[in-house]
Parts: structure tokens; C-alpha cells; sequence
């Protein structure tokens, strides 16, 4: 006799053992970040101490810098007449941290590092047949902001008659007005608007006709601090695309911002703090090394 639902047998693929075993087929998961970056000191070999001394020197400079810093603020250290091997001795002990930084216009280039002390940046200028090299102290080099929004390519400006609208678009036209009026809103000081690609529904088109219609900027800034964030300015004012990509280089996350800067990018007040103590811990322990060698 069937019962009251007139079921004599429980339907297939429900209740106990139903599942795949996970031992035998395994479950499949979006690869997460891994291999994430730590700070690790280093106290440059001291094998010729004059030389160790005028490091330690350029060193104190920017250890001062660290300490005396406050927010806004971008103190430069000239570094340019230092002879190689106390350089190369200053690049030892600062390291390289997480966050790359490259600004390309016509007839020249900016190569920028993040040292691994957080606030401390290595400016490498290239044109016209020149290096000009510096150090920064700061939240993020204001030369790379200045250049960040020149085209590298004519940018299409102003509405797009209906008629030349590609095909295949869901929402670009939308959202491509709101980042526009938001940019030509956007003031400084004010907090940042952002889009968020991945949780918004669009079309391949559309992503196409928003990246064409924004431009491409000068600057590009890769961190690499728990797998990769990719930052890239377009060439409308105040607007990033901020790309989050997992270990195996898998998109995870896609937004465009409208700020000055990303703050995933930028060293926080407490992160140039620790960069100002740990880089006098570096201090006190060259000083030994010197003395020691004398």
C-alpha cells in the first residue's frame, strides 16, 4: 500500500550516503591566498666600516624621518651622491618590501619599491639617457599620484550616442555614468566610492565598453602582501581598478575605486610607527657592528 504522499520508497538522492565520499573524489574549493609576506630584518655585513658609517648616517636620516612623520606628510632624502657601495649598503638594510610601484609616460619612467620598513619608498627616475635616484618617507609617493591619471591612449569622453552602442551591454552604460559623475565629484578628503565588478551583475561587454570608456592611466601598482592586489589608474580622475588575485593568480576580487589613492596600497600611521622602531633596532645593532670592527 503506498502512503500518505503516495511514496512506497524515499527519493533517490537524498538523506544518508547520498553525497559523494569527500575521501574518494574530494571537494573542490577556489584555491584561498597563501604564502603570505612577513617583515624580516637585516643588519647589512660590515666589511668596510667607513663605508658601513656613511650607511648608518643615511640610515639615522631616515629613521628620523620615520619618527618626526605625521599624516599628509612626504619627506624626501636625496640620495643621489652617495657612491654605490653605501648605497647598495642602505639597500640592504631596508630591504624590499610588499608594494611596486611603475608611473610610464612618454620620455620617461618612475620605478618605485616599498622598502620591507612600511613608509620608506626607493624612487628610480629614468629619461632623457638620467638616473635620478631618492628616498621617500610616507604613505605613498606623491610622484606617482601627480602623473597617475595621463592618458596612454585618446579617451572617449562625453555619452555614447544609443546608436553606437555596442552590442551584448547589460548595465555598462549605468554604471559607467555613475563612476564618471562620482570622479567628477570626488574632492579631496572626501571617502572613497567603489563598484564592486564581482558582485554586480554585467556582461563581458560590459566590462569591455567600462575599461575603454575609463582609459588607461600612467601608474601601476602591484602589493604582494597576502597574494596579489593589482592596482591600475585609469585616465579619468580618481579612478582605480583594484584587482585582488589569489596565489595561483586566480581573480578573486574586482573593483573599480574612486579616491586618491587605495588605501590597500598605502603604509597606515601605525605601520610607519613599527618601521620607525624596528629601523632604530637595526641602528643600535650596526652600531655594535661598528665598533666591534674597529
Amino acid at each position: 500500500m503506498n502512503s500518505l504522499f503516495g511514496m512506497t520508497h524515499p527519493p533517490v538522492g537524498f538523506g544518508p550516503g547520498s553525497q559523494p565520499d569527500a575521501s574518494e573524489e574530494g571537494l573542490e574549493y577556489l584555491p584561498m591566498p597563501s604564502g603570505m609576506r612577513v617583515y624580516e630584518p637585516h643588519l647589512p655585513e660590515v666589511a668596510d666600516p667607513a663605508c658601513a658609517a656613511a650607511a648608518r648616517d643615511v640610515l639615522v636620516r631616515i629613521q628620523g624621518a620615520l619618527a618626526d612623520w605625521s599624516p599628509g606628510e612626504e619627506i624626501r632624502i636625496p640620495v643621489d651622491d652617495l657612491d654605490a657601495p653605501i648605497l647598495a649598503l642602505v639597500d640592504e638594510a631596508l630591504g624590499e618590501g610588499e608594494v611596486a610601484v611603475k608611473v610610464e609616460r612618454a620620455g620617461d619612467r618612475l620605478e618605485i619599491q616599498e622598502a620591507s620598513l612600511a613608509g620608506v619608498w626607493r624612487v628610480r627616475a629614468f629619461g632623457e639617457g638620467s638616473t635620478r635616484e631618492s628616498l621617500l618617507v610616507g604613505a605613498f609617493p606623491r610622484v606617482a599620484l601627480n602623473r597617475a591619471f595621463t592618458a596612454m591612449a585618446p579617451v572617449v569622453t562625453g555619452p555614447t550616442p544609443t546608436g553606437l552602442m555596442p552590442t551584448g551591454l547589460m548595465n555598462g552604460q549605468p554604471i559607467l555614468t555613475e563612476l564618471l559623475d562620482r570622479s567628477a565629484a570626488w574632492r579631496l578628503g572626501d571617502g572613497p566610492h567603489a563598484v564592486n565588478f564581482s558582485l554586480l551583475p554585467h556582461t563581458p561587454e560590459d566590462l569591455a565598453f567600462v575599461e575603454q570608456r575609463l582609459g588607461v592611466g600612467a601608474t601601476t601598482i602591484l602589493s604582494r602582501g597576502y597574494g596579489n592586489c593589482r592596482v591600475t589608474a585609469t585616465a579619468t580622475p580618481n579612478v582605480w581598478w583594484v584587482r585582488y588575485y589569489n596565489s595561483v593568480d586566480t581573480l578573486i576580487l574586482d573593483t573599480v575605486e574612486i579616491v586618491d589613492v587605495p588605501a590597500v596600497v598605502c603604509a597606515a600611521v601605525e605601520d610607519i610607527a613599527d618601521s620607525a622602531e624596528r629601523l632604530a633596532e637595526i641602528l643600535d645593532a650596526l652600531a655594535t657592528d661598528l665598533e666591534r670592527v674597529r
